[in-house]
């Protein structure tokens, strides 16, 4: 059965869909700059994307990545308060790239080169508001499940409209 995840930056939700059936939609947070491809825009990129590779297997919830590798850190309120400015990458990583030449593949808009990722975040990170910094922010037993269950090579549609 072939899997496609749909991610709405307008409801700020992702489903997955496995053949005809919606079998997950969770909230989640794109960036706070909105939609745009541009490297160093902090956009969420619009279009049809896959997933390059996934990081993290095996890893404790609230597993810390820096530069897609555990830190050796598990994520702590404590921890958040010591590196203020940290972009909070956790638990797993679904590492994007674009297929769309131009437009978020290769040159200055490619997805890969700017680093886009699915990814776990901090329980008080709110979902449902754009506040990433260009990934999209899952909560991590979601982004767990949703790592689970699809492979390399998924599917990834990122729009605008509002999922019906």
């Amino acid at each position: 059965m072939k899997s496609v995840i749909e991610i709405s930056i307008a409801a700020q939700r992702l489903r997955l869909r496995e053949g005809n059936r919606i079998t997950m939609d969770v909230a989640v947070s794109t960036a706070k700059n909105g939609a745009g491809e541009i490297n160093g825009s902090e956009c969420t990129p619009r279009g049809a994307h896959v997933i390059r590779a996934k990081i993290g297997a095996g890893c404790a919830p609230d597993t810390v990545f820096v530069s897609r590798r555990p830190s050796g850190e598990i994520y702590t309120p404590a921890l958040r308060r010591q590196f203020p400015q940290r972009d909070w990458i956790l638990t797993r990583i679904l590492w994007l790239s674009g297929l769309e030449v131009g437009k978020n593949r290769l040159g200055k808009v490619d997805t890969m080169r700017r680093y886009i990722y699915i990814h776990g975040c901090p329980d008080e990170d709110v979902m449902g508001v754009p506040s990433s910094h260009g990934c999209v922010k899952m909560c991590n037993p979601d982004v767990s499940e949703l790592f689970d269950r699809v492979a390399v090579g998924t599917r990834v549609i990122i729009n605008e409209l509002s999922q019906g």
